[in-house]
Parts: C-alpha cells; sequence; structure tokens
C-alpha cells in the first residue's frame, strides 16, 4: 500500500512539473496548482510565438531558443575580416643546439679507508665538511707502528758502528799490505768486509722507511679536495686494511661533471665543432628554462654503445653555487653549431598541410596568401626558413581557424595569450566580429559578447558566457513580453481555459495607424 501511495505521490509531481514546463498539457489539465519558482515559458515577441508554440518551457541559459539567436549572431560575424596576430620574418643567427638528459657525477670520488689494521681512536672530519687535500681525517692508534719504527732506528745505528770500525780497519790493514808489514789478502778481505757492512746500513735505512711509512698510515688524511660524506665506521671500532666499506668517501663537487649520451647522428657535427674550440654546454633544471650552470664539453668517448646508438659525452662545470650533485639528473643543451644569417620566423606561424609545411603572408590589402615554404632547424620559438619566404614579409601567428587563401585580415593588438579569434566566449565557439550592421557589445568585465544589431536590440532570447544560468532572459526588459502571452500567464492562475494563442495573434486588435 505504501509504495502504491509513493507511486501517485510521484506521478501527481511530475505531472504538476510537466503542467509548468508544456501549455498544452496545462490547457488539457486547468485545474493543475501552480508552482511559485516555476514561471511558464512563452514567446518573447510576436514573431517568435509560431516557432515557440509547440515547446514553450521556461527560459533558461543554454535553451534552444538561446542556442539559435546565438548561433545567428555567431554565423552573422563569419563574413567580416578574421582578427589575427602577426610577425615579421628577420635575419638573425641561430644556435643549433641538442637537449639530452645527463647524469651529474662528482670530478673526483674517493673512498677513504685504512691501510694499516688498528684501533680508530679519533675521527677529525664532520659529516658533510668541505676538506682539502692533506687534512686529517682520523687516526688510528700508532703504537705498534711506533714501535716498530724505533726498532728499525736503532738497528741502523748499531750497524752504522760497525761499519765505521770496518773501515778503520781497512784503513790500518791498507798501510800494512803497502809496507809488507801485512799481507794483501787480509787487506783485500777487510775491503769486502766494509762493502758489507755497507750494505747492511742501506738496507736499515730502507727498513727505517718502510716502518716510517707504515707509521704514517695510522694518521688518515684526505687525498683530494672535496666534500665528506656520511660516516661510515664510528671511533672506538677495530678497522683493517681489508675492510671495503672505508671510513668516509669524500667527493670532489667543484668542479663537477654530467655525463650525457648523445645520439650518433650529431656526433659528425660535434666532432667537428669541438676541433674549432670548446664546445658550450648548460645544465638547466626539469622544466628546462632556466640555466643552473654553465661549463664546456671535456670529453667524447672513443666508442659508440651499439645497443643504444649513443656515444658517451662529459662536460665540466665550475658549480659555484653547488646547484648541481653527484648523481642528479639534469637537462643539459649542449651547443654544437651556429647557424649565421638565416631567415627565422616564429614557430606557431609554420602550418602543415598535405602537401607540406606553409605560413600565411599579409599582403597590402590585408589579404593573406598560402606560402610553401621549406623549414630546416626548428625550436621552442623559432624556425629557420630555408626556401620560399623572403625579409621582411609578415606572417600569420595566431587565428588560423578560418583562414583560407585570399581570407581577409585584420591585424589585432590583443596578446597571444587571448587566442586572437579563436578564443571561445562565454566557454562557447569563438565570436566573429566585423560583420555590416552588427557591433558585439563588451560585458562588464570588457570581454566581447555575442554581436547585437547596429539599432541596439538584444537577441529575442538565450544568454552570453556573462548572464547567469538560471536567470530568465524575459524577465530583463518588462517589454520582451507580448500581451498575449503575460495575458495567458494571467488565466493559467486563474484556473481558466486561456484562450488560444494563434487565434490571439490572428485577431491582434485595433492597431494605431
Amino acid at each position: 500500500m505504501k509504495r502504491f501511495l509513493f507511486l501517485l505521490v510521484l506521478v501527481a509531481v511530475a505531472t504538476v512539473f510537466l503542467a509548468e514546463r508544456y501549455v498544452w498539457l496545462r490547457d488539457a489539465m486547468p485545474w493543475l496548482p501552480h508552482l511559485p519558482w516555476a514561471k511558464t515559458e512563452t514567446a518573447s515577441t510576436a514573431a517568435d510565438g509560431a516557432a515557440l508554440g509547440q515547446g514553450a518551457g521556461r527560459h533558461r541559459s543554454g535553451g534552444a531558443a538561446g542556442k539559435s539567436a546565438a548561433g545567428g549572431g555567431r554565423r552573422g560575424g563569419f563574413g567580416g575580416p578574421t582578427p589575427v596576430l602577426v610577425a615579421q620574418a628577420r635575419y638573425t643567427d641561430l644556435p643549433v643546439t641538442a637537449d639530452i638528459l645527463g647524469t651529474v657525477q662528482a670530478t673526483n670520488t674517493v673512498t677513504v679507508k685504512t691501510q694499516v689494521d688498528g684501533k680508530l681512536i679519533e675521527v677529525d672530519f664532520q659529516e658533510g665538511q668541505d676538506v682539502k687535500k692533506g687534512d686529517i681525517l682520523a687516526r688510528i692508534d700508532p703504537a705498534t707502528y711506533q714501535a716498530s719504527y724505533d726498532q728499525a732506528v736503532a738497528k741502523k745505528a748499531q750497524d752504522d758502528s760497525i761499519l765505521a770500525n770496518a773501515q778503520v780497519d781497512l784503513i790500518r790493514y791498507q798501510k800494512l799490505a803497502e809496507t809488507q808489514y801485512g799481507s794483501h789478502q787480509q787487506a783485500d778481505t777487510q775491503k769486502a768486509l766494509v762493502t758489507q757492512t755497507q750494505a747492511i746500513v742501506q738496507q736499515d735505512q730502507a727498513a727505517i722507511d718502510s716502518a716510517k711509512t707504515t707509521l704514517n698510515y695510522a694518521t688518515i688524511r684526505s687525498p683530494i679536495d672535496g666534500r665528506t660524506g656520511i660516516r661510515l665506521v664510528d671511533q672506538g671500532n677495530i678497522v683493517h686494511a681489508s675492510d671495503t666499506t672505508g671510513i668516509v668517501t669524500v667527493a670532489q663537487v667543484r668542479p663537477i661533471s654530467i655525463i650525457v649520451n648523445l645520439p650518433q647522428q650529431y656526433l659528425a657535427s660535434v666532432n667537428a665543432s669541438n676541433a674549432r674550440g670548446s664546445l658550450k654546454a648548460e645544465a638547466r633544471d626539469g622544466d628546462n628554462r632556466k640555466v643552473i650552470d654553465t661549463g664546456v664539453l671535456q670529453v667524447i668517448d672513443n666508442t659508440i654503445d651499439q645497443t643504444t646508438g649513443t656515444v658517451k659525452l662529459k662536460a665540466s662545470f665550475p658549480n659555484d653555487k653547488l646547484q648541481l650533485w653527484p648523481g642528479q639528473f639534469v637537462n643539459v643543451r649542449l651547443y654544437i653549431d651556429m647557424l649565421s644569417h638565416v631567415v627565422v620566423v616564429p614557430t606557431s606561424a609554420v602550418q602543415r598541410g598535405p602537401d607540406g609545411s606553409f605560413v600565411y603572408v599579409v599582403g597590402d590589402a590585408e589579404t593573406v596568401k598560402m606560402q610553401p615554404v621549406t623549414v630546416g632547424r626548428q625550436t621552442e620559438t623559432d624556425s629557420v626558413v630555408t626556401a620560399g619566404l623572403e625579409v621582411p614579409a609578415t606572417v600569420v601567428t595566431t587565428g588560423f581557424t578560418r583562414l583560407t587563401d585570399g581570407s581577409k585580415v585584420t591585424i589585432s593588438t590583443a596578446t597571444a595569450s587571448a587566442g586572437a579569434s579563436d578564443a571561445p566566449v562565454g566557454g562557447g565557439e569563438a565570436v566573429p566580429s566585423g560583420k555590416q550592421g552588427e557591433t558585439a557589445r563588451p560585458n562588464a568585465a570588457g570581454q566581447p559578447m555575442i554581436p547585437t544589431s547596429a539599432t541596439g536590440s538584444a537577441p529575442a532570447s538565450g544568454h552570453t558566457g556573462d548572464v547567469p544560468a538560471e536567470t530568465p532572459a524575459a524577465s530583463a526588459t518588462p517589454n520582451d513580453t507580448p500581451p498575449e502571452a503575460d495575458q495567458t500567464r494571467h488565466r493559467h492562475r486563474d484556473g481558466r481555459k486561456p484562450r488560444d494563442v494563434n487565434q490571439s495573434q490572428s485577431n491582434p486588435g485595433p492597431t494605431a495607424n
């Protein structure tokens, strides 16, 4: 039973709503109540009454009548010249560049390890500290190595005294041999002993040097200028020369390098330009707009990677502001060559058709001509025209939607970001202007609205993008609603059957002569 009552209520509400929308249903059931928030849609003028007789509902911002009127206004504007933005072809020098993704790499990277075994008794650096070559980074307990050094020094002192005694004996035996008081054999034996002792002393000196070097290894120093990383071992640990982790990593970030993989088709040009001088390279941010740092090409690898068809290049950058960091991905723009005195037009002016590239050239009579061109180097902003265009030709850069060969144009002073005549009005399609007998009315914000006639009368119905969606167009002026429609609405409210609209139009009554 509840479902049945719910369906009855739903049907009743739908009937009342449809009666407010359709006049013929209101005529059939005049006893239905009126909805105060819904107004019956009628013809806004006597000329539009017959066209709206079959479905005159509530005025909406996007209704069929509004679309028809707005569409008529748009179609009326196609007869005039098309507003466009233009630019002039010019001679200029255009660099030939290659944009490549690169990887930042430290110029030198060293993992600092101990060369002797022992206890780490001191760490003399801060993580992330800039260090110079030779700065002390850590110390290992040197007691054992100091003892070995002292032992080598003592051994040499002992051998030095033996050598001195052997040399004195050698002099004595040589004098005895000369006076025949001693044998020559004994003098020769003593001479050999002196030579042997000298070799022992030299061996002792080498042992001293070795012990001193090992002792110096107990003091760990930075091998390069750079920046320390995160400490890999803490003070108090026993470290070994065979450890693979090391104590800390020092990376040289000033200057710094970037490795890029250049497609092999650029290799010939790069080699030729590099032979004339160092090539300029720019490190750019992710949007490829801001230049982070400027450097030079340093190395071209001697082998092309056959799996990717690229060759590795290494560029060096000063990195004074430390904006480049090892392991970072950056965009690199490599300046390969320079095109001198070439014809350049904005890239937006170059269009493509079935027969190739072309531009619209503006003539003296403000008519455009399709001019086939041959395009060479292109960038985001400029294109090199190698054939088909002379300087200083004026070419169209914006507003191609309604252009054909021989079309009339008017040069607009609007900014390119506005899109000229192609910019949508009120969220719809672009409204052409310039039809004879019609002018475009600006709204409060200064934006163009649907064209109106020269006499200033508004379209019969509909709205522009600046009219709120729920604002009825019929309530704009009291004179928009014909007397017959107003009389019909009052009769609806009284519950009486209205007179036929067509009949009232056929018998309009007396008119003023």
